[in-house]
């Protein structure tokens, strides 16, 4: 049994990728989900059941909770509950794109302890632990200095953009897109981006694993009301996300309320 949650994590993570590039440019038997919940692929489905092997037979005492997977309320009941994407970006995994990810975090009591998001295509694979700090391929990782929303680069989807949400003006900034959402929280972490926010229900498999590695490469990471993020929750879902350094969110958010 792997020594740490988050080297079974890391080990877990590049096992997945493995797994999903031999799918790449093979047939994909490709479904829509109800109510308009995007694609899911065999790559997914198969990715989802290595995950759930490997990490659930390594942690049995833990819950579950995953996009592929039915939801089990036991998870609730649990003091620490794994929280998977199998393949985050979907779409760009079937369009033939780089930039999906993997997305394995571990958290207890509503607080992610462990995170790993895994690009195969590109061999990034960003970790944390809590209070130990980030990294990007064993390389320690921070946030960029940017202290105002005006001049920044941030990663969002143009909705996010729309005069209804910023009463406060909106802010004069250069927009920057990524299709996988644990990707734009681990980007803005390596300090690639000054700040990342949606602000659509974001599911918890899309950035448990993200957030905790913002805020320990130095982050604040909440809600898009600057509420801070609990997991694991009975509806898994947050009200959208706002992540960048301190001051710099501090400021967005003078924006936003």
């Amino acid at each position: 049994m792997p020594a740490s949650d988050l080297t079974l994590l890391t080990e877990t993570a590049r096992e997945a990728g493995e797994l999903a590039r031999s799918f790449v440019g093979g047939e994909l038997d490709i479904q829509h989900k109800e109510d308009n919940a995007g694609p899911v692929t065999d790559a997914d489905l198969a990715v989802n059941r290595l995950l759930e092997d490997r990490l659930r037979n390594a942690r049995p005492d833990y819950g579950w909770l995953s996009e592929e997977s039915p939801d089990d309320s036991a998870r609730q009941a649990k003091k620490r509950v794994i929280i998977v994407d199998p393949i985050d970006g979907t779409r760009s995994f079937i369009e033939g794109g780089r930039t999906w990810s993997h997305s394995l975090a571990i958290v207890e009591d509503g607080i992610p302890v462990a995170a790993v998001v895994y690009l195969p295509m590109l061999e990034r694979l960003y970790s944390a632990s809590l209070g130990q700090g980030a990294r990007l391929n064993s390389t320690p990782i921070g946030v960029s200095r940017t202290q105002v929303p005006d001049g920044s680069n941030v990663l969002a989807t143009k909705p996010s953009l729309e005069a209804r949400f910023w009463p406060n003006g909106i802010p004069d900034l250069t927009r920057h897109h990524r299709p996988s959402l644990a990707y734009r929280l681990s980007l803005v972490a390596e300090g690639r981006f000054d700040a990342m926010f949606t602000f659509r229900p974001s599911w918890e498999w899309d950035i448990a694993a993200g957030a905790l590695i913002m805020s320990e490469a130095g982050a604040r990471v909440t809600d898009r009301r600057g509420a801070a993020l609990k997991f694991n929750n009975p509806v898994p879902q947050t009200d959208g996300v706002l992540g960048a350094n301190p001051k710099l969110h501090a400021a967005f958010l003078d924006r936003l309320v």
